[in-house]
């Protein structure tokens, strides 16, 4: 049985002196310190379980007279998509399991091919400006998962859909957001950029993604950064905000859609933003027609933080992102096996019938930043099944959702299927049962039942 120590609730998280101690607690206030050294491999959780704090350690203004600055920019149409820095290893930036595993990831590949399956975690929105305890409830549960009858149900990874940090992606506060909320998580996190990674305040000089850059797309060896604030986990070495990450298993497709409310921008849309360009185009194709040539068995999953479809009263449909997306999948006559988003602050399960196949579109936005109603205030709650009017010819019917709790996708992957659970956060350690499931057969990409009780 895999096994990982619990840790408690209700407690404040020791360390902040700057001297440590030996449990593997926070050696220091973020940004106070320097970049640990470079060392051989990666680190994720610490080597003790400890306990949840229960307040941060920075300080977290109001940002509200920024945002009113912003909505207002946002009512007179005068902000656009900022440009980015481009991905290291164009056309195609790359990323690979064994890299992110270190010297050992060859081998620990080779095991999870050889067990016939691989689990993950996915879900945005996790940041919170208020305090801990949201974020606090679902890496509890997440690290429940952890503790499993069977080796192979163990998570490998978690893949992070965007919006790590609030408001602005500020990376004074990567240790109260991010680094503290997960310092017990023993695994790897690899993550997409959300708006509120990229953005900036308005009028400041600061550069957009320098902190998600700094802590996610390292240059060279494994190390620290003064953000973790002395914990363990070291910076992530991803190419760039947007790239292709390989598993057994499955291949992910992981796009930027940039720093506006709505809708995520991928491309210079013909040149309605000739400042962005079309790498990301031009780079999705490329990855497609590298799966299609190499007969990629696996399963195909695209990730980009603002979602294509949403049945929520806030955020609204990512429209032209979509239209370039399926006019790349249409061109190289490959599409993705499911579609992951976060930006909407709650879940929502959709598929999308195109032509012979069955695409789950899924946002999970619902990890830890405030919990957003799909219908306004005295209006009766959704029905589902529930059809859209897609306006593409296709078929889109919302399936399932949640706008009441927090809480975070487990997916398992395997020669023939995708599953992909839904947990609420509330459940705890004590169920492991999700709230929605759903499975889709990798070679005929229609959802279909569970193959056999109890496994995938």
């Amino acid at each position: 049985m895999a096994q990982r120590p619990k840790r408690h609730k209700g407690h404040t998280h020791k360390g902040s002196t700057g001297t440590g101690d030996t449990n593997g607690t926070a050696q220091g206030v973020p940004g106070s310190g320097r970049p640990g050294p470079e060392q051989p491999g990666p680190s994720f959780g610490q080597p003790e379980a400890t306990p949840d704090p229960t307040k941060f350690v920075v300080y977290h203004p109001t940002d509200a007279a920024a945002y009113k600055q912003i909505d207002e920019l946002n009512r007179e149409h005068k902000l656009a998509p900022i440009p980015f820095p481009a991905p290291r290893g164009l056309p195609e930036p790359r990323l690979t399991l064994a890299e992110v595993l270190g010297p050992n990831g060859a081998a620990a590949e080779q095991k999870i091919t050889s067990a016939g399956q691989m689990v993950f975690h996915s879900v945005g929105d996790t940041g919170n400006t208020r305090g801990p305890d949201s974020q606090n409830e679902v890496a509890d549960k997440m690290l429940s998962d952890f503790v499993e009858q069977n080796a192979s149900d163990v998570p490998v990874f978690f893949l992070h859909l965007g919006d790590v940090i609030y408001n602005f992606g500020e990376a004074k506060y990567y240790y109260d957001q991010f680094y503290d909320p997960y310092r017990d998580y023993p695994a790897p996190i690899v993550a997409l950029a959300g708006n509120h990674d990229g953005m900036v305040e308005p009028e400041s000089t600061a550069t957009t993604l320098t902190a998600f850059l700094e802590n996610f797309c390292a240059d060279g060896d494994f190390h620290t950064t003064a953000e973790a604030g002395g914990l363990n986990r070291t910076a992530q070495i991803q190419p760039g905000v947007f790239y292709t990450f390989e598993a057994p298993f499955v291949r992910f497709f992981v796009l930027y859609s940039n720093t506006l409310e709505d809708p995520g921008v991928i491309s210079s849309e013909g040149g309605t933003w000739p400042d962005l360009g079309d790498s990301q185009l031009t780079y999705l194709k490329a990855a497609l027609q590298r799966a299609k040539d190499e007969n990629f068995a696996g399963a195909l999953i695209l990730a980009h933080h603002h979602p294509a479809y949403t049945a929520g009263s806030k955020h609204g449909w990512s429209i032209k992102l979509r239209e370039e997306v399926d006019a790349i999948c249409d061109q190289v006559g490959l599409w993705p096996h499911a579609v992951l988003s976060g930006h909407a602050h709650n879940y929502q399960r959709f598929t999308r019938a195109h032509g012979q196949m069955q695409i789950p579109y899924i946002i999970s936005g619902n990890g830890g930043h405030g919990i957003a109603k799909l219908v306004r205030k005295g209006q009766p709650p959704l029905r589902t099944p529930s059809v859209l009017d897609s306006g593409d010819g296709d078929t889109v019917t919302l399936e399932s959702y949640d706008d009441q709790k927090y809480g975070y996708m487990r997916l398992v992957v395997n020669a023939q299927q995708l599953r992909i659970e839904y947990h609420p956060a509330d459940d705890g350690d004590a169920s492991k049962t999700p709230d929605d499931m759903v499975i889709v057969d990798i070679a005929t990409r229609l959802i279909v039942p569970m193959s056999r009780p109890g496994g995938n």
